[in-house]
Parts: structure tokens; C-alpha cells; sequence
């Protein structure tokens, strides 16, 4: 099982070059003979990537992936021996050490950092206690703190990406564990190898893996200080020669999980025979369940007229997006649809007319919306339509063409049928009742003005 977890980690590396020494430049050649060999700093206590032991050597995952690719490009290095992580950050930025082994990048380094590529890559996970449920959106997550060793970039990350979190900083990737543990923090994000090895090892087994953060993948890099960039240049190249095959295999020699040799095959098949019967017994259940949960959760956010998503489901997506847009200044407008004159409808030609005219518009309002748009009814004759990535004048020219073409549409009343409209852009500080009220105005201004037109909440 780990190592399909450490194969998953190492899928997104390109497939490099067979091993072998990397082909270096004359130039590359004389800078090395003229200034080697470079000094290198590491994390003395970051298992299983790299401990410095007792006896001053370096060990671990990046310890043997640092020495092949110098090997390969042919650079000798000398270690620098640091106490903990900070002090190899600052003996780099003074450059005491030229090389630091095994880091991310990020904005704050890029000031005194250039980077290899990536040497080894690893999801970052979350990990709280067992009985956390699990976290599919830590952007919803309220009162919740993350504890984190001291001097990591997803510390830098976290502050901006996810403010709702309280961040505690702690001494060692130990430290942040046991807070956890002890219910002094919700949660902390680690690599998952980290997470995987710290867990077996330390034995927190009051502790899972409850999620992951898209897009924050360990991208593990060599950083070399900028005065040496042809260093950089020789280290990548042999980066570049070590294969997806020796990363594999570096990686799973120092994360293993280790089976006694004293194994009851009898027992253990018992054990199988039992568990097996289980499973079949029950597997069938669990998925008419998840089944009947599935279509009951779809039911409750479905309009069940139009089969458009409703007021519940539009309110929960509208949160979505006015997340997004304070978190990433990202655009999203609302329009306010109401069909004109609609109690005339119900009241001249009954009511399954006035269903059948609500369904045909729902159709219409479908196929005039871009892919990004999402239709739903808001209640009775008014429908609302949420844009992402959307301005208000990007809204109103996608309004526009849905007024004309209800306006061209034969709805078998006899008479022509329109709609109203009004359109909102969320504003930086405003809440989404706000917002919607700002459209509610728009569209009453629609309405008074005349009907069949659509107003923006700039301009009522």
C-alpha cells in the first residue's frame, strides 16, 4: 500500500534521461575546478527526507538523491552541520553555504534562492485526529488552527490562501503532531511521506490522513544562492539524469513498512475468510445507500418543475464564488429574471400552461447560457442566473440575448412572452444578501421602466 502511495507521489515527474554522468560545458568544466568544492546546508531533523545523525553523516531521501545528482554533474560538496532548519536558512542567506538540499519555492526565497527542477515531488496532506470527519474544502473549514514546524513555504501559502485558518508555528515536525494529538490544533498539513512515516514510526495512531490541498504538491528542489548560478545550471543538469525508476527506489528504501518473519499463514488466512464474508455481505448495502443518499442529495437541490438546480443549491454555489472572489479578487455578477405579466398566464390559461411556459423557459435560459453560467429558479416565475468569472457588463450582454430570443420564442400563449431582468457585480466588502438586494432593485427598475429590458445595479 505505501508503496502505490509513494508511486502516486512520484507519477507527476517527467520520465528523465537514463542515468548517467551529465554532459557538461567547458565553461561548466573550469567553473567547477575553480570553485569547488560548495558548501551545503540541510534539515538535521526532517525524516525520513534527511536527519544529520550523531556521527555528523547525512541521511534519508534527500540525502542519497543530493549525492547522486552531484555525482552526476560532477560537483563535490561539503556539508555544513546546523542545528535545526532556521539556522540553514540563515547560514545560506549569508551565504556560509552555497547549496541548500531539499526545499520548495516560494516568493520569499526566490529573493535570495535559484532552483533546480524539482528533485522529488510529494502531495501535502491533512492530517488530524481519527475522528475528524474529512475535509474536502479548507477554505469552509471555521475556527480552525493548523500547526506547522517553523520556517516551512507552506506556512507563506496558508496565511494568504486560507485567512479562516489560525496558524501555530511549533519547534519540530514532532511538535506539530503531538498538538494535534492532544486536540491544541485541529490540524496540521504535511507531505505525505512525512505524514505516512511520522505516524508508523512514532506510533500516532489517534492520527489520519483526513485530505488534501489541490495545487499544494511538494515540488522538492535543490536551491542554489544566486551569485553561483552556473552551479544551478551544472546541479540540474544532473537532476535531470536521475530516473523516475532510482527516485522510486531511493524513496521506498527509507519509507518501509517492515513485516515480521514470524507469520501464522493460517491465522492470517482465517482472518481473510472472515473479512472476506463481510465484505460481500455488506458491500451490496453500502452501495444502495451511498446510491439513496446520492439521489436524495441531488433531490434536495433540485428544482423538481425545470429539474434546474433550486434556491438551496444556488445559495450553496453563490457561497463558492463569493469565497473565491475575496480570496483570489476573482469576478462573478448575478442576474434577477422575472417572466412578465406571468399571473395573467395562470390566471387566463390555468396553471399547467404557466408550468409549461416556466419549463420551456428553463430550456431557453439553458441554451443561451455560456458553460460557465449556472441557471436555476429562484422561486415561482423568477429565475436566477450565477456568471463566474463574470463582470456586469459581461452579464448584461449574455442577458441581452437571452431577452431577445424570449422575446422571439413561441410559447403557444397567443401573445408574446418577455422577461425582466437585473444584474449585480459583487463588490469588494459586500456580503451576498447585499448583492442579491442590489439585483432585486435592478430588476424592479426593469419592471417599472417598462418591462422587457434588462437594468444593471450601476445604473438604477
Amino acid at each position: 500500500m505505501l508503496t502505490l502511495m509513494l508511486a502516486a507521489a512520484l507519477v507527476a515527474l517527467t520520465a528523465f534521461a537514463p542515468g548517467q554522468a551529465a554532459e557538461l560545458t567547458a565553461e561548466e568544466r573550469d567553473y567547477l575546478a575553480g570553485h569547488g568544492p560548495f558548501d551545503f546546508c540541510v534539515d538535521p531533523d526532517w525524516p525520513p527526507y534527511e536527519v544529520i545523525d550523531a556521527s555528523g553523516a547525512h541521511h534519508g531521501i534527500a540525502a542519497d538523491l543530493l549525492r547522486l545528482a552531484a555525482a552526476r554533474s560532477g560537483v563535490t560538496l561539503n556539508l555544513v552541520p546546523t542545528r535545526d532548519w532556521d539556522e540553514s536558512i540563515k547560514a545560506s542567506q549569508q551565504e556560509r553555504c552555497q547549496v541548500l538540499s531539499f526545499l520548495n519555492q516560494s516568493p520569499k526565497r526566490d529573493s535570495w534562492l535559484i532552483f533546480t527542477a524539482p528533485v522529488f515531488i510529494d502531495r501535502n496532506v491533512i492530517v488530524t485526529r481519527e475522528e475528524h470527519p474529512y475535509i474536502d474544502d479548507l477554505g469552509a473549514v471555521t475556527n480552525g488552527s493548523v500547526a506547522l514546524p517553523k520556517g516551512t513555504s507552506i506556512e507563506e501559502r496558508l496565511r494568504k490562501d486560507f485567512p479562516n485558518l489560525s496558524v501555530i508555528i511549533t519547534e519540530s515536525e514532532a511538535d506539530a503532531f503531538a498538538l494535534v494529538s492532544s486536540r491544541k490544533a485541529s490540524m496540521t498539513i504535511r507531505s505525505m511521506i512525512v505524514a505516512v512515516d511520522t505516524i508508523k514510526r512514532d506510533g500516532w495512531f489517534n492520527l489520519k490522513i483526513s485530505g488534501q490541498i489541490p495545487g499544494y504538491e511538494n515540488q522538492l528542489r535543490i536551491g542554489i544562492i544566486k551569485s553561483h548560478a552556473m552551479l544551478r545550471d551544472i546541479l540540474d543538469k544532473g537532476v535531470r539524469d536521475i530516473t523516475l525508476a532510482e527516485r522510486a527506489e531511493i524513496a521506498n528504501k527509507h519509507v518501509a513498512i517492515k513485516v515480521s518473519a514470524w507469520v501464522d499463514y493460517r491465522l492470517i488466512a482465517q482472518i481473510v475468510a472472515v473479512f472476506s464474508i463481510m465484505v460481500l455481505t455488506s458491500t451490496f448495502w453500502v452501495f444502495k445507500l451511498r446510491k439513496l443518499n446520492r439521489q436524495l442529495k441531488a433531490a434536495s437541490l433540485t428544482d423538481s418543475l425545470t429539474a434546474l438546480p433550486n434556491r438551496a443549491s444556488l445559495n450553496e454555489r453563490m457561497a463558492k464564488e463569493a469565497d473565491r472572489f475575496r480570496r483570489y479578487n476573482r469576478p462573478f455578477a448575478v442576474v434577477l429574471l422575472d417572466l412578465d405579466h406571468f399571473k395573467r398566464v395562470n390566471d387566463e390559461l390555468g396553471h399547467l400552461t404557466g408550468d409549461t411556459v416556466l419549463v420551456k423557459f428553463a430550456t431557453l435560459a439553458l441554451q443561451v447560457a455560456r458553460t460557465q453560467d449556472l441557471v436555476g429558479r429562484w422561486g415561482g416565475e423568477e429565475f436566477l442566473i450565477l456568471c463566474s468569472e463574470t463582470t456586469a457588463e459581461q452579464a448584461q450582454v449574455m442577458t441581452e440575448r437571452l431577452c431577445r430570443s424570449v422575446r422571439e420564442c413561441d410559447f403557444g400563449l397567443g401573445r408574446q412572452q418577455t422577461i425582466s431582468a437585473g444584474i449585480a457585480a459583487m463588490r469588494t466588502g459586500e456580503t451576498i444578501d447585499a448583492m442579491l438586494h442590489r439585483a432585486d432593485l435592478a430588476l424592479y427598475a426593469a419592471k417599472n421602466n417598462g418591462r422587457d429590458q434588462v437594468v444593471t445595479a450601476d445604473h438604477c
